[in-house]
């Protein structure tokens, strides 16, 4: 029987870090529920010999049979990632995080509860208090302001906000194959294609510990490509 949550956390050069993150995330899911999984993406670039991740991950996984480690040599970014954990995730309910401490593990309990409570397809969070950088934050207020502009209808203030969760259901609807960054906002855009049950809670967005944005301009500008090519691409999908 497959379990009833899996939880894919996104723990791309968390090192040690992914410990106590874990941790938090397993405090979470059983507050939830005892049937549970979490799929730890420690992906790792070929040749990286100061990336711990993977040897951490595997350890976790090792120390619990319901904890899962992927640790493949990366052929992309963040979207291939989080493709290969969804992937690997077999429960009822499906939810995504980034496992850098910017997104409360907390917010896990408060989607899935939302989710539940209004019979709804998928949740996620907007960053309601952002305590990143002020480029961040306006990069983050274009895509958003692009997205609506090009995709309106949805109503979702952030589309790049983590944890998102949704239904098997749901899920097994998506076509997913960014490799990029490009990956939260190709979920959106098919939460609104099919007409899906949405739903948003405010969250606080932390600073990164301990390391740069992986977000680099050439993201910036090869997400709002991504954008337009995705609304030509609604012209012509069948729904």
């Amino acid at each position: 029987m497959p379990p009833h949550l899996s939880v894919v956390v996104l723990c791309y050069k968390a090192k040690e870090q992914a410990r106590p993150f874990t941790a938090k995330v397993v405090e979470q899911v059983e507050s939830i529920t005892s049937d549970w999984e979490i799929v730890l993406v420690g992906n790792y670039n070929a040749g990286d010999e100061t990336d711990t991740t993977p040897h951490v991950v595997r350890e976790l996984a090792s120390s619990d049979p319901r904890i899962k480690a992927l640790t493949l040599v990366k052929e992309g970014m963040m979207g291939w990632d989080a493709r290969t954990g969804l992937d690997a995730a077999t429960g009822d309910i499906i939810c995504l995080i980034d496992g850098d401490e910017q997104m409360p593990p907390e917010d896990i309990q408060r989607v899935y509860d939302k989710l539940k409570a209004e019979g709804l397809d998928v949740v996620s969070t907007y960053r309601a208090d952002r305590r990143d950088g002020l480029v961040r934050r306006l990069n983050s207020q274009a895509y958003n302001l692009v997205f609506r502009i090009l995709f309106p209808g949805l109503k979702s203030s952030d589309i790049n906000s983590k944890p998102k969760i949704f239904t098997r259901a749901f899920f097994e609807k998506l076509n997913l194959v960014s490799d990029d960054w490009f990956l939260d906002a190709e979920i959106m855009i098919q939460v609104r294609r099919y007409g899906a049950a949405f739903g948003e809670i405010p969250t606080v967005f932390h600073e990164a510990k301990n390391r740069r944005s992986f977000v680099r301009l050439g993201a910036v500008m090869e997400f709002v490509s991504n954008l337009v090519r995705a609304r030509l691409r609604e012209f012509t999908v069948k729904r």
